[in-house]
This record gives structure tokens, C-alpha cells and sequence, in this order.
């Protein structure tokens, strides 16, 4: 399987496959003695079985071109479905879910820390909340994690969890409309500015049908947990699920 990463909003880079077929995994990027890595942490492997989901970890040295594999996650079985956001250097894996071999699933509210310069995995942060999966999570000014809607367990939740790792504490966001076109699972977003977009996602409903609608939510930056949430029109509609996004602080991607 091959990754893409994305230069200004516009070119893109092929890179070398991962040392195994990895889905559902989560990506991001840090530096380390002034080299970007790429990081891949949990995921299911070929077999596409409960028992293929996995906690694997791995980096992309992008001067080298090589990848290597990290310590696994420090907790669970494996996880698919979980978000990683990188702040002041360092990388939060959150959430996620398991599932067993008969079927069932569960959220996880775990909050891992790990350090780039060191590949040390640090201590666990404050749990989240309300366990959660398949979230959109974005960060705000390399400070503020925002973890929207997303899965819990039983079904799409309209919660916005805000997490400050400088404080290792969490508060409580103004949650997003408590409908279906705002409460979904498996949705992208990221932060331009002061304002948190995110668009797709399954809601709830026969089948867990994909939408095609956008969503923002205004930030107030004296107060951000205070946000101002509507819909977005003039985005051409696409039924995104799980796929990636990020901003470049001109536009997202």
C-alpha cells in the first residue's frame, strides 16, 4: 500500500511502501533533529479479520526514505478508527475502538503521548471523557486538541471534547446540533484560523448512510470552548468517509 503526502495544498510525493499492508491506521508527522518523519500508529492488517486489528507503530525517515518499525502502542489489543494530532512536537494518539471475535466493539478513551526526539512513548494522558472513535480532530493554534462527534460505543454522539495537553486536562466544547447531518462517524475536518470545518461522514440510519453535509463551527479565541456551529454551502458534495485532512493555514486539504 502506498502513502501520499501533500506539499502546500498542491503537489504530492509517492512514498515508499509501508514494511506490511496496513488500514484504518492513523498518520501524522513530527520533526526529529530537524528531519520530518511520518508516523503510522494501530491499524488492520491483510486479513481484513478482528483478529488482524493490531497496535503496530512505524516511521518514514524523509531524508533517508526508509521506514521503520516502532514500539507498539502501550495499551489494548490493537485499535482501528483512533486520530493522532502532533502539538509542540509531540504526538497524542486518542480513542479508537476494538473489536472481538464475537462481533462487538468498544471505544477506547485511552490518551497515548509519545516523543518524537526520544521514540519513547511518555505517560498517558487524562482518558477521554466520553470513549470515542472514528472522530474528527483537529488542532487549534499547536495547542488545543478538539475531538468532534465521532462514535461511542453505541451510537454517533453531538460532544465536542477539547484536550490541553500542556495541562493534561480536558473541558467541554458547545456540541455540535444534535441531528443527523451534524452527529456522524467516520467525517474530516481540520482548523483554518478560528474555525473548525469538517464535512461527510456516516450518520445514523439504515445502512449508516455517508452524507455529503459540511459543517463549521466558529471558535470564539477568548473562549474556545465556546463555538458557533452551521452548516457550509458552496462545498461540491462528496460523500467522504475516513478520509484524510489537514490545513496548511491557506486552505484544507
Amino acid at each position: 500500500m502506498l502513502y501520499l503526502i501533500f506539499l502546500n495544498g498542491q503537489d504530492f510525493i509517492e512514498l515508499p511502501d509501508l514494511p506490511e499492508a496496513v488500514a484504518n491506521n492513523v498518520v501524522t508527522d513530527a520533526m526529529v533533529s530537524g528531519v520530518k518523519y511520518i508516523y503510522s500508529f494501530s491499524g488492520i492488517d491483510s486479513t481484513k479479520q478482528f483478529s488482524g486489528i493490531h497496535k503496530k507503530a512505524f516511521r518514514y525517515n524523509t531524508a533517508t526514505k526508509i521506514w521503520d518499525r516502532i514500539n507498539d502502542l502501550p495499551s489494548g489489543n490493537g485499535r482501528i478508527a483512533a486520530a493522532a494530532s502532533t502539538v509542540k512536537n509531540k504526538i497524542y494518539i486518542l480513542g479508537g475502538y476494538e473489536v472481538f471475535s464475537g462481533g462487538g466493539e468498544s471505544s477506547f478513551d485511552k490518551v497515548h503521548a509519545y516523543d518524537p526526539e526520544t521514540n519513547e512513548y511518555l505517560e498517558d494522558g487524562m482518558p477521554i471523557p466520553i470513549p470515542i472513535d472514528d472522530q474528527v480532530q483537529a488542532v487549534y493554534k499547536d495547542s488545543l486538541i478538539y475531538v468532534v462527534t465521532g462514535w461511542s460505543n453505541n451510537g454517533n454522539v453531538a460532544d465536542v471534547q477539547i484536550y490541553d495537553p500542556a495541562n493534561d486536562s480536558w473541558s467541554t466544547g458547545t456540541p455540535v446540533p444534535n441531528t443527523v447531518d451534524y452527529k456522524v462517524f467516520g467525517a474530516s475536518g481540520a482548523i483554518l484560523g478560528d474555525t473548525l470545518y469538517y464535512i461527510g461522514g456516516a450518520r445514523s440510519g439504515a445502512s449508516f448512510p455517508a452524507t455529503t453535509f459540511s459543517r463549521k463551527g466558529y471558535i470564539i479565541p477568548d473562549n474556545p470552548t465556546d463555538i458557533e456551529w452551521s452548516g457550509v454551502s458552496g462545498i461540491p458534495a462528496a460523500r467522504c468517509y475516513r478520509a484524510a485532512a489537514f490545513s496548511n493555514n491557506e486552505a484544507i486539504i
